[in-house]
């Protein structure tokens, strides 16, 4: 049954919070690791997807501007073998000097034209990858800050509830998060 990111976190609390105090050492107590790792393996597994996404479209942006500087060295060597084709035949060298003159400026504008296409779209694809990223954190952020009031919500009623007053109830300690901050 999974869990809700709440209800892994209000597990997590009332683990710590029934954990057993160690004598002699004032609000320190002892925690079960694996189930406590466990809880939050968990909550991790549960925040967005867009996290993943966002890796995808970097990795993607990363794949086009490969694949364009492959396009261009290939158009480049292209043109470097035709023109030296050219040159070796005896008959039509002076016009083959001419045509690979002409191909090698046209290679390196069209080169310098991919090149600068492909610049611009790695430009607009990391800021839109930035702007997303950014976008991406702002949410979490509101959802762990969302998370964070319902939880101080939760723990009030719990304590109003459970008649939990100051630092001592009945004799016993009370665990508080917020001292060990």
């Amino acid at each position: 049954m999974a869990m809700s990111v709440d209800e892994l976190l209000d597990a997590l609390y009332e683990m710590i919070e029934d954990a057993k105090g160690l004598p002699l050492s004032g609000d320190k107590c002892l925690v079960e690791r694996d189930k406590a790792l466990d809880l939050l393996d968990d909550i991790r597994a549960q925040f967005p997807v867009e996290f993943a996404e966002a890796r995808k479209l970097l990795s993607t942006r990363n794949e086009y501007l490969a694949a364009a500087k492959r396009e261009a060295e290939l158009v480049r060597k292209q043109a470097e073998e035709q023109a030296k084709h050219m040159v070796n035949e005896t008959q039509l060298m002076t016009q083959a000097r001419q045509q690979s003159g002409e191909m090698m400026r046209q290679t390196e504008q069209k080169t310098s034209e991919q090149v600068r296409a492909a610049d611009e779209q790695a430009r607009e694809l990391k800021r839109a990858a930035e702007q997303y990223c950014d976008d991406l954190l702002r949410r979490a952020e509101e959802a762990v800050a969302e998370a964070g009031k319902e939880l101080a919500q939760s723990r009030a009623a719990f304590r109003s509830a459970a008649g939990v007053g100051g630092s001592q109830s009945q004799g016993k300690p009370v665990y508080d998060v917020d001292v060990d901050e």
